[in-house]
């Protein structure tokens, strides 16, 4: 099975999900950050991986975009969406849901949270301000949460099982 990672990353933190789950998945992996690269032609991966981060209550305009170019592409494959928040519980999941289109939400075989990082020494002053705001922290945290990330890619090495039935 040929998969794809395809993520957006502000300061590192959907990065670094995306490089652990892809050392935990079986079979091919390539990883691609939209903001540095464009996406590879979707026909020749099994399955695609969308993740992104949320800043200032939005997922990134580029996961955004990607799905819209790729929407017919995307519900012809397996796919598995990912978010890295900094919330927890009720407001994880509304954030999610705002994040990815409900149809794709739908469609998608596997959907999870993985935490998140408030990096503030990679912050710029506006940005470290409102975190502060927020959330009252001022200095790095870190809630990247690695048991979520391996449920998850056991989930998609699941659907491997499955389609190779």
């Amino acid at each position: 099975m040929k998969h794809l990672i395809v993520y957006c990353t502000s300061h590192g933190t959907t990065e670094k999900a995306a490089e652990i789950l892809s050392k935990q998945l079986k079979g091919e992996t390539i990883r691609v950050n939209l903001k540095m690269n464009k996406a590879p032609d979707l026909s020749i991966f099994d399955t695609v991986l969308i993740g992104g981060s949320i800043h200032a209550g939005n997922i990134q305009r580029t996961i955004k975009k990607f799905i819209r170019e790729n929407e017919k592409q995307l519900y012809a494959k397996e796919v598995g969406l990912f978010l890295c928040c900094m919330y927890e519980g009720e407001k994880a999941k509304e954030q999610f849901n705002q994040a990815f289109p409900e149809k794709l939400r739908q469609h998608s075989s596997a959907n999870s949270l993985f935490g998140g990082e408030f990096l503030m020494s990679k912050m710029n002053f506006i940005e470290r301000k409102i975190i502060q705001k927020v959330s009252g922290t001022t200095t790095d945290t870190f809630n990247l949460d690695e048991l979520a990330i391996e449920e998850f890619a056991e989930q998609v090495n699941a659907l491997r099982m499955s389609t190779n039935i």
